[in-house]
């Protein structure tokens, strides 16, 4: 009998404690942690791909942008 698991965990926790409750060798476990490393970072691609166009960015334009902080005190001119 498989006993019911609920909340405070999330579907994809579930779904993971149901795969584990089996025993798997540890190079299948390696490859499971490298499938869901590389999912994940092709979702950030994706979504950092969207927001670069949606705000109309290039790789030249963060390149050639100025990070340093504009001091407007006279010691520093």
């Amino acid at each position: 009998m498989q006993a019911a698991i609920s909340f405070p965990l999330s579907n994809l926790q579930v779904e993971l404690l149901k795969l584990f409750a089996q025993n798997i060798a540890e190079q299948d476990l390696i490859q499971i942690k490298t499938l869901i490393a590389q999912y994940l970072a092709q979702k950030a691609s994706e979504l950092a791909d969207k927001v670069w166009e949606e705000k109309g960015l290039s790789p030249e334009m963060i390149l050639n942008r100025h990070f340093r902080t504009s001091y407007t005190n006279p010691l520093f001119r």
